[in-house]
């Protein structure tokens, strides 16, 4: 029986290997980039790096962890470290693209952009969040769970609120935000954005 436990730093290659798999609207990303990793240097290690302690992880009865989630409690704040302190250390790697037209460069740029300021909706649901379930997960009632304990975590706190945004293309992720009593939010094109109040 999987199991959801608090996030370890041995974990940090299964990050990257999870994010990878479920990258491309919940499907397998491999080989989408030239550079399988910069999935996870953008959206599941920088999590782990900046706030270990808004992070879960699912694992299966074989110790191979299978799934995660993973937080900032302030939006704003974490932009900011991403763009001043984590995103410079791939610069040579990635150099920010002039005119970005193929997925990798749409990505590169999407994190050079990153900073204070550029999520509207920030101020309101200042909390978000990325989960990723390999399918061997699904069925179980661990992404719900997964949620919950972010939500009880970010509502002992004292957070507002959380947003989260996702690729439009998967329908089971929107249906199951929408199950879990999320409503949608303004986004922008090409993308969309969910939000929940929490503790009230």
């Amino acid at each position: 029986m999987s199991r959801i436990r608090p996030y370890r730093p041995s974990d940090r290659a299964a990050l990257y290997e999870v994010c990878v798999k479920t990258a491309d609207a919940g499907n397998d990303a491999t080989g989408l980039v030239s550079d399988d990793t910069l999935w996870g240097d953008i959206f599941a290690v920088p999590y782990v790096e900046r706030h270990p302690d808004l992070a879960w992880v699912v694992e299966a009865d074989d110790e191979r962890v299978i799934g995660y989630i993973v937080a900032t409690d302030d939006t704003d704040a974490f932009y900011g470290w991403f763009h001043d302190v984590w995103w410079p250390r791939f610069a040579e790697r990635h150099p920010r693209p002039a005119d970005p037209a193929t997925v990798e460069e749409r990505m590169t740029e999407y994190a050079y952009a990153r900073g204070p300021g550029i999520e509207p909706n920030a101020d309101e649901y200042p909390a978000h969040l990325h989960i990723d379930l390999l399918p061997e997960t699904q069925g179980q009632g661990l992404g719900r769970r997964l949620i919950e304990t972010l939500f009880a975590e970010l509502t002992r706190r004292g957070v507002p609120g959380l947003h989260l945004g996702m690729n439009p293309r998967n329908a089971g992720a929107a249906a199951f935000y929408e199950r879990l009593g999320m409503h949608r939010l303004p986004s922008t094109p090409g993308s969309l954005s969910y939000g929940v109040t929490l503790g009230g």
